[in-house]
């Protein structure tokens, strides 16, 4: 089986998703974009007795990546999701906690078989106003 670069993303996204679901996040949206940027995943979760929004980025591997995922995540990449997120969090009236996490996907390439996920959450924050559009 032989993906291509997009056809391998859209399944780290699709596995990642079907992690969440297992993990009891309801997915409000996946691949959310805008002109300031693009959200692979807007779900919502009950962490630490709370209810709190998460704008996922997935970053998807081949089994035993040299470098891992989070680390693809630059500032650039961070400021354009903070960004996207609080223009999603102004246009829906949302007023829950925002939280950025990382989702790594590790997949065997040649099978599409999932190998291992790494979920880091709170991989980032927001430290500056982003509600400017």
């Amino acid at each position: 089986m032989s993906f291509t670069n997009n056809e391998f993303g859209a399944l780290g996204e699709k596995l990642a998703v079907k992690y969440l679901k297992q993990q009891h996040y309801k997915i409000l949206e996946k691949n959310y974009k805008t002109k300031l940027g693009e959200v692979d995943i807007i779900a919502v979760t009950r962490d630490s007795g709370r209810e709190e929004i998460a704008f996922i980025e997935v970053k998807t591997r081949s089994a035993d990546p040299y470098l891992s995922g989070m680390y693809a995540v630059d500032k650039r990449k961070q400021f354009h999701i903070m960004r996207t997120a609080s223009k999603y969090l102004v246009e829906k009236r949302i007023l829950l906690q925002p939280r950025f996490d990382i989702i790594e996907v590790e997949v065997n390439r040649a099978s599409g078989e999932l190998v291992k996920i790494n979920h880091i959450k709170n991989a980032f924050w927001q430290t500056e106003n982003y509600a400017r559009f």
